[in-house]
């Protein structure tokens, strides 16, 4: 039984760490490389890192700070946003990030899940899903959420295993920043039907959202942002809570 890992997500936008609803209006949450030291001293387990508008604005993540934030932790440590190629994948990783997270680029070419797999191994191969419901099936978005498109979730996250991709993290779009509770359907459907872990993203808002995500899934880890930022849950409160209720946590 792998032991569940709590996750904070550092979404980046100019240089800072942003956070907004369902994907839209963002608002300022403080210094990446700031944040990043203060979960490593709360025990996070891991962190993720996306530049959210770098696939948009077709630039490259921004190395300098990966490598700013790599110097100051000793967890493993996620990174995406605009990761299009080997050579994007090679440049984050040797600023210091442990995996690489590729997401609209993997839809649009699956080959880069293949080719990151051979050149890195799959364990440091995280594809993002964003999902959402459209019309009762639960479909994956791209461009930062904003185009749909033509995968239904399962039928993607299974491809994407057999390509050599060694985690999924899994967005709802629907949960994102509202705070109502992880999506507990499809992240039970997607951590079902794959034999790679799944992180559940979206909707964290309370404590009891992350018992309840790896009770009722097999999620291997919870990811959150705003509560964490605001300081709303506490990681070290939120571990606690999680082992008085019988949950592995690392």
């Amino acid at each position: 039984m792998l032991k569940k890992r709590i996750i904070p997500c550092l979404d980046i936008k100019d240089g800072r760490t942003v956070k907004g609803v369902n994907f839209i209006g963002l608002r300022d949450a403080g210094d990446p490389a700031e944040l990043a030291k203060k979960y490593v001293d709360e025990g996070a387990d891991e962190l993720v890192f996306l530049d959210i508008s770098a696939t948009l604005e077709k630039r490259k993540t921004l190395a300098e700070m990966v490598e700013k934030i790599a110097t100051t932790i000793n967890i493993p440590f996620t990174v995406g946003g605009g990761i299009n190629s080997v050579e994007d994948a090679s440049e984050v990783i040797n600023a210091g990030a442990d995996k690489v997270s590729v997401n609209s680029s993997a839809v649009k070419n699956p080959q880069l899940i293949i080719d990151l797999a051979a050149q890195f191994g799959s364990q440091c191969v995280v594809v993002a899903a964003d999902t959402r419901d459209v019309n009762g099936t639960q479909k994956v978005f791209v461009n930062g959420g904003k185009v749909e498109t033509d995968w239904e979730t399962l039928d993607w996250v299974k491809k994407v295993e057999t390509l050599g991709a060694g985690e999924i993290l899994l967005t709802s779009m629907d949960g994102d920043g509202t705070k109502a509770g992880f999506k507990i359907d499809i992240t039970k459907q997607v951590s079902e039907s794959v034999n790679i872990p799944v992180i559940a993203s979206g909707g964290a808002g309370k404590m009891e959202d992350f018992a309840e995500v790896f009770n009722k899934t097999k999620a291997s880890g919870g990811l959150a942002a705003s509560v964490f930022h605001f300081g709303e849950i506490p990681i070290p409160e939120l571990k606690n809570y999680l082992k008085q209720q019988n949950i592995a946590i690392r």
